[in-house]
């Protein structure tokens, strides 16, 4: 039998390479893929939470970054959600044939994320992780609300995330990026009704 393959049969991919006086970053990113990733950037915390959006959002992808960490985590963290926010945004194209709007409801033991999102080309955040004030494991909480901020800007995508209940800051992260990536995996998959259509009424979700 014939291979399944996306409404589009254009190969949904990017790659770059970002270097800066603060960080050097080279990602690889497929969104058509089966969720394998190979990810080193120096912070086992920040491997996690790029490898769960990999995993449970079937995205492939293979990402090394280094940056100037005697400063803190700061640069590193808001430069690999930069890299992959625009390598998400190129890789997406003009949108064509997805479903473009996504939710889920994700628990991890006492915890609860909610994460709803639209793929609308325009750029927009409301995070709430209750994590400002606390570290999770070896990043401060406010570098996760920085995290998705800078994702969805990069990527142009509309992204409400919210922690509905929690008390562990490691499950709160966690789940509010295994969220993400089932938001994500929803929105960019295949709509058999419009396979060939450009899910706006202008006709175009990049301006």
């Amino acid at each position: 039998m014939p291979s399944k393959k996306p409404a589009t049969t254009r190969i949904r991919t990017a790659t770059i390479e970002r270097k800066t006086a603060e960080t050097e970053i080279a990602l690889t990113l497929d969104l058509d893929g089966t969720g394998v990733y190979d990810v080193d950037t120096g912070n086992g915390f920040l491997d996690h939470m790029v490898s769960q959006i990999s995993r449970h959002g079937l995205i492939d992808i293979n990402l090394k970054a280094k940056g100037d960490l005697h400063v803190g985590w700061h640069h590193l963290v808001e430069d690999v959600a930069i890299t992959l926010g625009r390598a998400f945004n190129e890789a997406l194209g003009d949108a064509r044939g997805i479903r473009r709007m996504g939710h889920a409801i994700v628990p991890l033991d006492e915890t609860l994320a909610m994460v709803s999102l639209d793929c609308s080309g325009r750029g927009y955040a409301v995070i709430m992780t209750t994590l400002d004030d606390t570290m999770v494991e070896t990043l401060p909480g406010a570098l996760i609300k920085h995290f998705f901020e800078s994702f969805a800007l990069e990527g142009k995508i509309n992204l409400h995330a919210q922690i509905m209940t929690g008390v562990s800051p490691h499950h709160k992260a966690e789940a509010l990026c295994k969220a993400l990536a089932r938001s994500l995996r929803d929105a960019l998959e295949a709509d058999p009704r419009a396979p060939s259509s450009i899910p706006s009424t202008k006709g175009t979700l990049n301006g």
